[in-house]
């Protein structure tokens, strides 16, 4: 009995240093793999958030354009091109213009502030409010150009004169030199302006009578001439410049097949007159490619005149079609009229009606208003600082960005 309640009675033997050493490292180790676990969840969380910070939020504080003292990070310009396409597809076009858009407000707003313009913060909340646009930085900044454009035309509207040296004009552009003088000669006999410009204008609708103008106003080759110009006089100024609704092509085809069309060479003339003499040269032994790449405004005078191989319609013209597609090989053919393309250069005809000191028309005001504005904003530019960072890549982000909104 003795020895069964010594048994029961007896204490549990504490563990030896060995045992210990040995619990105490098991221990030791599964901290460390639960301090390691921990350590690389945290790492994989820190990765993930640093990747949405560098591909989301990163981007959008990087600054893209620099005015002079002034920012614009990327969030801005993404803002901004969405504003611009509000009602469209964002794409390239966009994107660039948004940039120039950033620029333009930007020297608008500093420029007038130089000049102690300042558009009204009210009236600016009035605006977004009227035409209920969101009351962001972007569309602030755009009110507020549009309020500070509209006070600089008025400003530079009140710095022009009431008067100023103008003539009445009427005027006819027509395709050439010779035209222009059988004209004026028929006008000076007594034909009447209208039915002439009717008959010989290249450009009808831009013709006749333009009122009381200042050089400035005028197409710039009238413009040129304007102080030889004589009340109750018609005068004839050529214009190198100018694009006319009309052309004249020598056409050549110089083999033909069933299937690849015919092969063609042609030129594009500005007038009847300079196409005949053309052909008169080629006639006369000229070498076709040669002559193309003096006298024609086609786009196939860099090669020579030569279309190559073509079929109907590839043309674009159905009047070239008709005349090329009926040509016997190797034949120039006489020169082709073609009012569905445009040619460079013409001969302008003035009938100066009267000339003198006079009063500048609403009109003539807020056009050389508008240029005054044009040409502050061009100086204003030139002595800025800007810098652009934006390229391709980070445009097509931006138009990226965009579309995640839509």
């Amino acid at each position: 009995m003795s020895k069964n309640k010594e048994k029961q009675t007896t204490t549990r033997r504490a563990p030896s240093k060995h045992q210990l050493s040995r619990w105490q490292r098991q221990q030791k180790v599964s901290r460390i793999i639960m301090i390691s676990i921990a350590v690389f969840l945290a790492g994989i969380i820190g990765y993930s958030g640093y990747g949405y910070y560098n591909d989301n939020i990163r981007p959008l504080k990087q600054v893209v354009i620099e005015v002079n003292d002034t920012a614009f990070d990327m969030g801005y310009y993404v803002d901004m091109l969405d504003a611009h396409t509000r009602n469209a597809d964002p794409s390239q076009f966009y994107a660039q213009y948004a940039a120039n858009q950033i620029e333009q407000i930007e020297l608008i707003k500093q420029g007038s502030s130089d000049m102690g313009i300042e558009a009204d913060g009210e009236e600016v909340k009035a605006k977004i409010k009227e035409f209920d646009l969101p009351d962001s930085r972007v569309y602030q900044d755009l009110v507020t150009a549009d309020l500070l454009q509209k006070e600089l035309l008025s400003y530079f509207t009140s710095q022009l004169p009431p008067e100023m040296e103008q003539a009445d004009i009427e005027t006819m552009l027509v395709e050439s030199q010779e035209v222009a003088n059988e004209v004026k000669a028929s006008l000076e006999a007594g034909q009447d302006f209208s039915a002439a410009l009717e008959e010989f204008s290249c450009t009808p609708d831009a013709g006749g009578e333009l009122g009381w103008l200042p050089a400035e106003q005028m197409p710039s080759a009238i413009g040129e001439i304007f102080s030889s110009l004589e009340a109750g006089e018609i005068t004839t100024v050529y214009d190198k410049e100018i694009t006319k609704e009309i052309g004249y092509w020598l056409i050549e085809v110089t083999d033909k097949d069933d299937e690849k069309g015919i092969f063609v060479r042609t030129m594009l003339l500005p007038s009847e007159a300079r196409a005949i003499e053309v052909r008169e040269k080629l006639e006369a032994g000229g070498d076709f490619a040669e002559l193309a790449g003096e006298y024609s405004q086609d786009a196939s005078k860099d090669n020579g005149g030569e279309l190559g191989w073509i079929t109907e319609g590839a043309s674009g013209s159905d009047i070239f079609d008709e005349a090329a597609f009926n040509l016997e090989l190797n034949v120039i053919s006489a020169p082709v009229k073609d009012d569905s393309i445009g040619s460079s250069g013409g001969c302008w005809i003035v009938d100066v009606l009267d000339k003198g000191q006079h009063e500048l028309n609403d009109s003539v005001k807020e056009s050389l208003s508008g240029e005054d504005f044009n040409l502050w904003l061009s100086q204003l530019r030139e002595s800025s600082t800007i810098n652009n960072y934006l390229d391709e890549t980070m445009m097509s982000w931006a138009v990226t960005e965009v579309l995640k909104r839509r």
